[in-house]
């Protein structure tokens, strides 16, 4: 046994089984090999959105204070998107048409307070040339989530409320990138 215990101290690089970790050549090795595969497969960070170079920079057009519209902002600053100050510079504009907020009641307690709503968020939009010809067609999307709304803690249920909007802005813009992304490359 102590000539098994010696052996482990003279070669540090051994499988995971023996306890000992591998070397960092391996594990950098590995990590290589993965992310080769990873972009190899057309795998993309989520969020980021490849248009053709003739398409860049893009407007996002939108109402004042559009949650989308600062979703937007948000996933292509670290992205190789140039935005456009202006409709006048852009090369493609994409159109953020309307966003609504709603929500309906789906389940009451005896007393008739309610328990649970289901929130909606619409979003339609779609992108044009500056020349106003059309890149992608007028598309809607209709997130849903349902709400428990019990009697307690009614301050924090606001809370929640306006966060789970803020999640549905968030996830449009992203729907909205992929949409865009397959929409443009197929073109």
């Amino acid at each position: 046994m102590n000539r098994f215990a010696n052996n482990q101290l003279k070669n540090p690089v051994k499988s995971y089984r023996s306890g000992v970790p591998l070397g960092s050549v391996t594990g950098v090795l590995f990590l290589m090999s993965v992310l080769t595969m990873l972009t190899g497969c057309g795998f993309h960070l989520r969020g980021s959105l490849e248009i053709p170079p003739s398409l860049n920079p893009v407007f996002i057009q939108a109402p004042a204070g559009s949650p989308v519209r600062q979703a937007f902002d948000d996933r292509l600053a670290g992205s190789d998107v140039r935005l456009a100050a202006s409709p006048a510079e852009a090369r493609l504009i994409v159109r953020i048409l309307s966003e609504e907020r709603s929500s309906r009641v789906v389940a009451v307690d005896a007393n008739g307070k309610t328990l649970a709503y289901e929130l909606h968020y619409l979003v339609q939009f779609d992108a044009v040339g500056p020349d106003g010809v059309q890149r992608v067609s007028r598309q809607s999307m209709d997130l849903i989530r349902n709400f428990d709304n019990p009697d307690v803690e009614v301050l924090g249920k606001q809370l929640e409320e306006e966060l789970i909007y803020q999640d549905f802005a968030a996830d449009a813009a992203d729907r909205i990138l992929m949409r865009l992304r397959a929409a443009l490359i197929a073109s």
